[in-house]
């Protein structure tokens, strides 16, 4: 493998976040670029910036292991005060979708989703490969996705189960803020990091 070069995901210290104990000789902290540093820091005077930063924390301290994902979905959305939420969901998922859009809709949202078939453009139209049809003749769209939700004046936009890839061409393409409801993983119902928790036994394949 050669020289590895050590960052935060080879630390197990931590001290950056409860400040308890000594970083290591790697630490990103302590060999910080003050200069990129102080420019972060100037990017959360910006008053969009500044108001998401603070509710993310909020929400995390208010509703710490006691909210799901979908609960604290929704309070952020209330802080930031988003009425407007779009849904970018996988066709696959669209069951999921119209239970999210449901209970988003009890609770006073707008909601506007979009699949990522819309428009139903085969693979071939943008060079994909013949076997990718053996899935499904039609291409998933997700700078559709993005476009028409654009279109619709979005608040925030909620990713349900976007494939690898297509989650990221939506991510760069919506105008709106981007989270996460649920991250596609077909063999593992939708958990990924089920992956990582038996990484050194039933997943151990992964390292081979």
């Amino acid at each position: 493998m050669g020289d590895i070069r050590r960052s935060c995901i080879d630390c197990a210290v931590k001290n950056c976040s409860r400040m308890q104990g000594a970083y290591p000789q790697f630490c990103l902290t302590t060999h910080m670029d003050e200069e990129v540093l102080a420019d972060v820091m100037a990017q959360y005077e910006n008053e969009l910036i500044n108001k998401v930063a603070v509710a993310s924390a909020e929400v995390e301290a208010e509703h710490y292991c006691r909210f799901t994902r979908i609960e604290e979905t929704m309070a952020f959305a209330e802080k930031i005060g988003a009425r407007k939420l779009g849904i970018a969901t996988c066709v696959g998922l669209l069951a999921e979708s119209r239970i999210l859009a449901r209970i988003l809709r009890r609770h006073g949202f707008e909601v506007v989703g979009v699949a990522c078939k819309a428009g139903a453009q085969p693979k071939e139209s943008i060079g994909i490969p013949a076997y990718c049809t053996e899935v499904g003749p039609n291409m998933c769209n997700p700078i559709l996705q993005a476009k028409l939700l654009n279109k619709e004046k979005t608040d925030l936009n909620l990713v349900v189960g976007l494939c690898v890839g297509h989650d990221s061409l939506f991510y760069r393409y919506s105008d709106a803020l981007c989270t996460t409801v649920v991250v596609k993983d077909r063999v593992l119902g939708h958990n990924p990091v089920a992956a990582l928790y038996t990484a050194d036994s039933y997943y151990r394949k992964l390292e081979a």
